[in-house]
């Protein structure tokens, strides 16, 4: 099973990356429901949450933990959401996002029209908050996943 996701963190297609370690990677969402809208991926293609390891859950939580403080400083949300779907990709991924309120919680009002620039801007933003929790051995040193390679 090959998924844009796979593709992505190999470099094929570029990424918006804010985290990088040897199990998962974490970048943007080309259609995000809130600013700073980030995906938690792992690197193994694991088609869904039931598949995955209890090991590799608890580590994707605990990297999805780290960013939604990220997201709760960078824009000052009351809460950082975590919401597992995976009907769009068929490969294991966790949504972290910073909201407000329970309407922060839908895909239906996500963007697909974002300029790049925002979503650069908002990646940096979380780049510079996980810098500032002490996760820079995490952090690529570049934006985009073609930089990567």
């Amino acid at each position: 099973m090959s998924t844009v996701f796979t593709k992505i963190i190999a470099g094929e297609i570029p990424g918006r990356f804010v985290w990088a370690d040897d199990e998962c990677v974490a970048f943007s969402t080309i259609a995000p429901i809130t600013d700073g809208h980030m995906l938690v991926v792992p690197r193994a293609e694991v088609e869904q949450l039931t598949e995955a390891s209890d090991e590799l859950l608890a580590h994707l939580t605990a990297v999805a933990k780290a960013i939604g403080r990220a997201q709760q400083a960078a824009w000052g949300a009351p809460r950082a959401a975590l919401l597992v779907a995976g009907f769009e990709v068929p490969h294991l991924h966790l949504h972290v996002l910073p909201a407000w309120d329970e309407s922060s919680l839908r895909f239906d009002p996500a963007r697909t029209d974002v300029p790049a620039e925002e979503l650069d801007a908002a990646a940096e933003k979380v780049r510079e908050q996980l810098h500032a929790a002490g996760h820079g051995a995490h952090i690529p040193p570049r934006l985009h996943s073609a930089d990567l390679a």
